[in-house]
């Protein structure tokens, strides 16, 4: 008995196995509609675009497999010749034939080699064209068969091992990609065309998103998520477009991808600080913070606090900064009311060494404050202008004289009138000290008009300011020659005492 059930665990496949097409062509049968799926509950995104990829199944595979377990398929074993084209077929025959299609563009190909299977490399490019020019001329609606088979072919293509980064092999941070030249990813001229049949299928009319959130699932928009880390741009913007799509039409994966894109940002300002896609994902969230409804849920709110303004933490925040600066004027423009809460972030996460960081954050407050009304600005105006006060004074040129552009909006300008009882006192020392002594010609000259346009502001407020910083000058001298005399006491006690209680090293 025991030798029948051992022999029974080894049987061989049966013509059924070896005639499924699915065999023939590298992958299993169709993975369950459920599997995949992750609950919204608890949204793990695990980066592992980067790890090794699956050892791929052989071509004579006959056990079922999920879409994830794909891998790099073999090539072909004998000549691949070239399909029909659809219009050369009856109608009636046109979806089986898409689905043959769709089993020879799941092979992959070694690019690094460009005259290697040259003739398939063609064959598939050219059945790829077909493809998505079938879907966007939406001659036929496709079948539920034939989704299901599109949506595995774009994922053997699409999800794989991304190739190191280059901050990966030397350890150095990485650089500003506007200097570097962006690395191509050498399948690109397949990898475009997959791209562009998702992403015609998602905008489709045709496409009935019952049924398509079945093979567009968690699972999948994770992995989709998972390539923004790729380095090279045409595939960020690709992907950027496809997400924003999918957000747009799957009403139902909207809470699950704003979750997803938390968990990345979060991975990246307190784990890893190197993410490639971190400005298409903000131009994305960009978009989606323009459509919030009013009032804004807590759940929004909650995501600019703890994710948008921690952002600004980062050293690389150059790469992502314009981005991450319209998410945040969106919600300032959206709630007035949250400008005290930005404007605090802002100074919270302020750089102390940063010049360039220092002018980035300039020129975000202006966006801010032009954004915000009186009653909030007068909640965080102490603390703003003591921040303001030492970027006039600062040494590097750029951060004064972008510090004094902020006397160039009228808003602000508006907002500084209202409050000048409390803001000229405060930052009255440092408009002086830069005129005294500052070493730019230009951030001197801007100063004088700052200091002319308080003068003719309020006159009186400003010689009592004038009057207060003269007596604190005069404090300070008489400390200076007070501390003076201390120390001319004690020299001239330790020279009466004479030479015999010196101690010479």
């Amino acid at each position: 008995m025991l030798k029948k059930i051992i022999k029974g665990s080894h049987r061989k496949p049966s013509k059924s196995d070896s005639n499924d097409p699915g065999s023939i062509f590298g992958y299993g049968q169709p993975a369950t509609r459920n599997s995949g799926s992750v609950s919204t509950a608890n949204v793990v995104v695990n980066h592992a675009s980067r790890a090794g990829p699956p050892p791929p199944p052989s071509p004579n595979s006959s056990g079922p497999g999920p879409i994830s377990s794909v891998g790099l398929g073999p090539p072909p074993s004998g000549p691949v010749d070239p399909l029909p084209l659809f219009r050369d077929v009856p109608v009636s025959e046109r979806q089986s034939l898409f689905i043959r299609k769709l089993q020879i563009c799941c092979f992959q190909f070694d690019f690094s080699d460009t005259l290697k299977s040259a003739r398939e490399k063609e064959i598939k490019r050219q059945t790829l064209m077909e493809l998505v020019d079938f879907i966007q001329s939406g001659s036929g609606k496709i079948t539920e068969t034939c989704q299901e088979e599109m949506i595995r072919m774009v994922s053997v293509n699409v999800f794989r091992c991304l190739p190191p980064a280059s901050h990966e092999n030397t350890g150095q941070e990485s650089a500003d990609p506007e200097e570097e030249e962006p690395y191509l990813e050498p399948c690109w001229p397949h990898l475009q065309l997959v791209y562009e049949l998702l992403l015609r299928y998602v905008v489709s009319s045709d496409t009935d998103t019952k049924v398509a959130k079945r093979y567009i699932d968690h699972s999948f928009v994770l992995k989709l998520l998972d390539l923004f880390d790729s380095e090279d741009p045409r595939e960020r913007e690709y992907l950027k477009t496809i997400l924003h799509r999918i957000y747009g039409k799957f009403m139902v994966h909207r809470p699950f991808i704003r979750k997803a894109i938390n968990n990345i940002f979060y991975r990246f300002i307190y784990e890893t600080e190197r993410h490639s896609g971190i400005g298409e994902l903000l131009e994305i969230l960009g978009s989606i913070i323009n459509g919030f409804a009013l009032p804004m849920k807590e759940e929004h709110k909650l995501f600019l606090v703890r994710a948008l303004i921690p952002l600004h933490k980062p050293k690389p925040i150059a790469m992502y900064h314009q981005q991450l600066s319209y998410c945040i004027t969106q919600f300032v423009e959206k709630d007035y009311k949250l400008a005290d809460t930005v404007i605090r972030g802002l100074l919270k996460y302020w750089p102390v060494t940063n010049c360039q960081k220092e002018v980035l954050f300039l020129g975000e407050l202006e966006e801010v404050l032009e954004a915000t009304q009186s009653a909030e600005f007068q909640r965080c105006m102490v603390p703003l202008f003591r921040q303001i006060a030492r970027c006039l004074n600062s040494s590097h040129f750029q951060v004064a004289e972008r510090a004094l552009f902020l006397w160039n909006n009228e808003h602000i300008v508006s907002l500084i009138a209202q409050n000048r009882s409390v803001i000229l006192p405060i930052i009255f020392e440092a408009l002086e000290k830069n005129i005294q002594s500052h070493w730019n010609q230009a951030v001197h000259g801007l100063t004088v008009n700052v200091r002319k346009m308080f003068l003719e502001m309020d006159a009186e407020l400003f010689d009592e300011c004038q009057r207060q910083h003269a007596e604190r000058e005069a404090r300070a001298r008489e400390m200076d020659e007070q501390r003076e005399l201390t120390w001319k006491k004690l020299a001239d006690v330790a020279a009466q005492r004479g030479g015999e209680d010196m101690i010479t090293v």
